[in-house]
């Protein structure tokens, strides 16, 4: 047990740690895109889609308590391996080496934080419908829970879609750089490889980022409508 303590407390497990739950959060992300996307083939696509999760039952529940339980995993790597770097460099240099990175490196943390206020707040409009309850109880023609009337009722508030809009730059901000540096956590590094990953990956986060903040917007501009 001593050497799992010493390998996963150290810096570069540590960064192992984030990388793989920031690997696993991604995938999902693809996921979860692919089916909301579905909002664009209309009501019962969307619909039927939503039915199938929900069909899992207690399953669909330990899904999103183990994500959930990867994101918080993901953030507090994240703020220990900040605290270590901070600890074994406790006095600033003259010339801070942050000002050579970019932004989004600088940010890691902060923009980690919101993104798990956002999903917590996804998952109390959506999911447990604290937010806006009144649109829980539709139901579609064919008997199922109407959940694409829901998401459409949701981002006709402009409040609502710009709480999602905001959120997905922010979250893109932090895919942008965590995508690329994942890879290099994991071992993965060759100068054959890096210089594509670091072009490739941002580019790849920010569609990802395009296509959950295309559908608020197409609900505001009358695209998506019931």
């Amino acid at each position: 047990m001593s050497w799992m303590k010493r390998t996963f407390c150290s810096s570069i497990g540590l960064k192992i740690i984030m990388a793989a739950t920031g690997l696993g959060l991604f995938f999902f992300l693809i996921g979860h895109l692919s089916g909301n996307l579905l909002t664009f083939a209309g009501a019962d696509a969307f619909n039927e889609y939503a039915a199938r999760l929900k069909s899992l039952g207690p399953l669909l529940w330990v899904a999103r308590i183990g994500l959930l339980v990867i994101f918080v995993a993901h953030v507090l790597t994240a703020i220990l391996l900040t605290r270590k770097n901070r600890a074994a460099r406790p006095e600033a240099y003259v010339f801070s080496s942050t000002i050579q990175a970019s932004y989004a490196s600088r940010t890691m943390v902060m923009t980690g934080m919101i993104t798990l206020g956002f999903i917590l707040y996804h998952l109390a409009h959506f999911t447990l419908h604290w937010v806006d309850s009144a649109n829980a109880s539709h139901m579609d023609f064919s008997g199922r829970h109407d959940a694409f009337k829901m998401l459409v009722l949701g981002f006709q508030n402009p409040v609502t879609s710009g709480i999602y809009i905001i959120s997905m730059f922010i979250l893109g901000t932090h895919l942008s750089h965590g995508l690329s540096s994942l890879f290099q956590s994991l071992g993965i590094n060759h100068p054959n490889i890096t210089p594509t990953v670091k072009k490739v990956a941002p580019l790849v986060a920010w569609a990802v980022v395009a296509g959950f903040i295309s559908i608020p917007v197409s609900v505001l501009i009358g695209v998506i409508a019931l």
